[in-house]
């Protein structure tokens, strides 16, 4: 293979990994090229919260701002019963301390994609190619040599080091084998927006809100202009019925009362897994987010830890990129992200979302019933609460990742 364009690090994906990722090397000077087969930014409607470290790491990039102009502000969380109407709120105020954003940014994550692909195209060291899809990859012991797909024609590049940020169906974890462990949950999620105003109808409704029940669990989460509402379906059903207006009227009735008159801007389903590759690096080729681990979007982990999968690499990365570290230093430091990242994954974030899950989720004996005391318990327990909510915000998995060594 002939290559015929140079980099220093290539990045398959511009969604919040790749484009977060990039804009960190690009400031740093490194020349970096993004190749994404769509012709923009994917407008992916399933993660929408950030998480207060995340606002502070992409503070670095001077990306916040934007984010916190756009986003609704959510320092209130709800863990809600459908059947009693209980509720147990948690304000992250009470982190303040830590924290110089005290609260969930809910935002779409494809305006963070957009503002950060758009900044990239003003850097002269900087390039987003879409429209460009990664065939091949060849690895040798200098650099990575890429095969990319354009609509004209089969382009060569060569880098140094190329970056897997390409989503769940990664071309470049499945060229170098990675095994993808893990499982898929049995039913699919479908996830209902609308301008309708369910907190007129709801009383007491957060900007984000896990609503518990043993039959219907629900996510209902506020972003700047809709509702979006989360439900399991049935798998015995089509994707056309689990679509259809009777599926929707009646998904809203039983929220408020007359499903009918709700009016839906998206009816998007979509399979949940729990997965993580057996490695996040193989030589010069790295993984991060989705491309690395997928879990359930329940506690906002999953676009959170991929960014904070970009921040950890761009720091052992760099001194490797501008030649300040030995080639066994640089080794270690990519064996270290590694460790960091895989390891925390699992402890903390796959552990984290499936409890989370069970909560939701509920059940048709007593564990529904020791679970809400549970969560109740550490509700009115002062310290356990602030754990609870340094362990939902996420300080607690970077905390974990920071004692791996």
């Amino acid at each position: 293979m002939t290559a015929v364009g140079r980099c220093q690090v290539a990045i398959a994906g511009a969604g919040p990994v790749g484009t977060v990722m990039a804009t960190l090397l690009a400031q740093a000077g490194i020349d970096v090229v993004v190749i994404e087969t769509g012709h923009d930014c994917a407008q992916d409607l399933r993660a929408s919260t950030f998480h207060p470290p995340t606002l502070e790491m992409l503070d670095q990039i001077g990306i916040t701002p934007m984010l916190l102009e756009k986003g609704l502000k959510a320092p209130v969380f709800h863990w809600r019963d459908r059947q009693s109407g209980e509720v147990i709120d948690f304000d992250l105020a009470e982190i303040s301390d830590v924290s110089r954003y005290p609260f969930r940014i809910q935002c779409e994550q494809y305006h963070l994609s957009r503002a950060l692909a758009s900044g990239l195209e003003k850097q002269g060291n900087a390039q987003v190619r879409f429209g460009s899809r990664l065939l091949a990859l060849e690895e040798d012991a200098e650099g990575v040599n890429l095969a990319i797909e354009t609509m004209t024609g089969i382009e060569r590049l060569r880098c140094d080091y190329l970056i897997g940020a390409d989503g769940a169906n990664s071309v470049v974890r499945k060229w170098l084998g990675i095994e993808f462990d893990g499982f898929t949950y049995a039913e699919r999620f479908l996830c209902l927006s609308t301008e309708f105003d369910i907190a007129a109808h709801l009383p007491n409704l957060a900007w984000v809100n896990y609503v518990s029940d043993p039959d219907e669990w629900l996510v209902l989460l506020r972003v700047p202009s809709l509702w979006r509402v989360l439900v399991p379906t049935d798998g015995t059903l089509s994707d056309d019925e689990l679509r259809s207006d009777a599926m929707k009227d009646a998904i809203f009735g039983r929220l408020v009362g007359d499903g009918s008159m709700v009016q839906t801007k998206h009816r998007t389903l979509y399979r949940v897994h729990q997965r993580v590759a057996k490695s996040f690096r193989e030589g010069r080729v790295l993984l991060a987010g989705d491309a690395a681990h997928l879990n359930n979007p329940l506690g906002g982990f999953g676009m959170n830890s991929g960014v904070h999968d970009a921040f950890n690499l761009f720091e052992k990365l760099l001194p490797v990129l501008k030649g300040q570290v030995s080639a066994a230093v640089a080794d270690e430091n990519l064996a270290l992200y590694d460790r960091q990242r895989r390891e925390v994954t699992h402890s903390f974030t796959q552990t984290q979302t499936k409890e989370n899950m069970a909560m939701i989720r509920g059940g048709q004996d007593d564990a529904h019933k020791r679970r809400r005391e549970a969560m109740m318990a550490i509700k009115q327990d002062d310290t356990a609460r602030r754990a609870y909510m340094m362990r939902q915000a996420m300080y607690e998995s970077l905390a974990l990742a920071s004692q791996i060594r």
